[in-house]
């Protein structure tokens, strides 16, 4: 990806018409683009890798797998979160890690390892370089330096279970090539985030992700079935059956880890064949109240669309969901919903013949597919547009929680106050909207989006606008009963809020975890453990 925005610079997204008429009437941005720090502009913190441990590493991988160039280092500088792209316009010193080391082995990971234990070197493990909450920057604590480990190499389909449908990947294979590997053989593995283009497998369960079809094929957690992780005190092979009473479930203990207990190198995920047919049906409700309602019963009736969403009044007012028309006619009033159904021809029919009935009897108005079909052709785009925005002047930004469905219209709201507030005191209006994105028999998750006016003369000025406004709404979520990160993770960010999610004794746990694991401490510090 682009070092200073997301993904392809081919598939940038300039503001439209409707977008910058939007920004001036709602929020007062002119959207003039400001120019941005090209590559040769930048200046990059120099590398504190001494060269006795730069030798030495390169001696494990080989000296074409060890670089200490600017242009290597900058490219996994961090993630892509609002914070990381801000920091990227400032001219003054860019960090970034010491040296970016890409293993071809599991052996060359536990050499890795052991060395930079006996010699104080933090190391970062670095997938597809998605990461919002701040779990890829070079933090080093009390370390000489930091290096990260990409895992570029562990690309391949490693073996192929069609009878049992279980697919072994390596944990540097991105969410297109793990489709086109297993869709050659007639799989797929059916996880889609948004960060699907780039991410990995190793990082879709470092980060226990959740995709867009989470409806039909569950969280990639529910799809994990085991994995190998290289940690500073050994190896770990997890997961010998569909389910066991063997005790706690260790391969809990590396999902969701984020590198901090060890390098997760390959991962046994379950597949399915290639879905012969897909179904698509957009609905409008009155309110998002009556609209939440109705996907609790569908979830809670067991009807099994693959994927249903809900976008709330202001996001379905601005055609967010629909992203290639923002800020122009909107598709409908109210509350739009979209539903999606693969499997076979029969089972599509009768999933959807049974969804639609239950949604039609809470209250909802059919809009036919094409608002479906257009969200799915534009549902992985959204992140470009926000890259425009920042350029123009607005401050752009995500966060997502979860909590029971009788709780989530109160924390929706205190979310959304807690934002339009702290963003008011910053000097700006704020443009609020949410959606349901993921579905459970007992809760939801919601997922805001925020645009304001930036704030500031500087970089560091919008950083901290910006870091208000999310603290707000991180304590109004812990304060509202909901969960600190449903599917973004952890990382440097939500760090602070850990012990109220899972409590002292809990951080203990984690912290015993960790001292066992990697007792030097090198594994991804300041990310995950308060």
């Amino acid at each position: 990806m682009k070092w200073n925005a997301w993904g392809d610079p081919a598939a940038a997204k300039p503001l439209s018409d409707g977008i910058r008429a939007l920004l001036a009437q709602a929020l007062g941005v002119t959207a003039t683009t400001r120019p941005e720090l090209q590559l040769d502009e930048v200046r990059v913190r120099p590398s504190s890798l001494t060269e006795p441990d730069r030798a030495a590493l390169a001696d494990i991988v080989g000296t074409a797998h060890c670089s200490v160039e600017d242009r290597a280092r900058l490219l996994r500088a961090g993630g892509k979160s609002t914070l990381d792209l801000l920091r990227r316009t400032d001219p003054g010193e860019q960090d970034a890690p010491d040296a970016v080391l890409a293993p071809g082995s599991e052996d060359e990971i536990t050499e890795i390892l052991r060395y930079c234990s006996e010699h104080g070197i933090a190391v970062v493990p670095f997938g597809g370089g998605t990461s919002v909450v701040g779990g890829l920057d070079p933090i080093r604590g009390p370390f000489s330096a930091a290096i990260t480990l990409d895992l570029r190499r562990f690309d391949a389909l490693l073996d192929l279970d069609e009878v049992s449908g279980e697919a072994g990947l390596g944990a540097g294979v991105t969410g297109p090539r793990a489709e086109a590997l297993l869709g050659e053989r007639g799989f797929s593995l059916g996880h889609f985030p948004q960060s699907f283009q780039f991410a990995t497998i190793g990082g879709f369960a470092a980060t226990r992700s959740s995709g867009q079809d989470s409806a039909g094929y569950g969280r990639f957690d529910d799809m994990i079935r085991g994995l190998t992780a290289v940690t500073p005190a050994g190896v770990l092979d997890l997961g010998r059956a569909p389910a066991s009473a063997a005790g706690p479930d260790l391969r809990q203990l590396i999902v969701g880890s984020e590198g901090v207990f060890g390098i997760i190198t390959r991962v046994r995920v379950r597949v399915h064949p290639v879905p012969a047919t897909t179904r698509y049906e957009a609905w409008s409700f009155p309110d998002f109240a009556t609209g939440a309602a109705a996907l609790r019963a569908v979830v809670q009736t067991g009807t099994g669309p693959t994927v249903i969403r809900l976008s709330d009044e202001a996001e379905t007012g601005v055609n967010l969901a629909t992203t290639d028309h923002i800020g122009e006619q909107q598709i409908t009033g109210g509350c739009l919903a979209i539903t999606l159904f693969e499997g076979t021809a029969e089972h599509t029919e009768s999933r959807h013949a049974e969804t639609r009935a239950l949604l039609t009897a809470h209250g909802a108005t059919s809009l036919g597919e094409a608002p479906a079909r257009a969200w799915e052709q534009g549902r992985f785009s959204a992140p470009y547009l926000r890259d425009a925005l920042l350029a123009a002047g607005a401050l752009c930004e995500t966060l997502e929680t979860a909590t029971s469905w009788s709780n989530l219209e109160t924390l929706k709201a205190a979310v959304t106050t807690a934002l339009t507030g702290a963003l008011a005191e910053s000097g700006t209006g704020a443009l609020v909207m949410c959606h349901i994105s993921h579905v459970y028999p007992t809760g939801a998750s919601l997922y805001f989006t925020v645009v304001a006016g930036q704030r500031g003369a500087t970089a560091a000025e919008v950083m901290a606008q910006w870091a208000a406004a999310k603290t707000a709404a991180s304590e109004a979520i812990m304060r509202t009963g909901g969960t600190i990160t449903h599917h973004h993770a952890v990382g440097a960010d939500h760090r602070p809020w850990m012990t109220d999610e899972v409590g002292a004794l809990g951080v203990e746990i984690l912290r015993a975890v960790k001292a066992s694991l990697d007792p030097a401490g090198i594994l991804n510090p300041g990310k995950l453990i308060p």
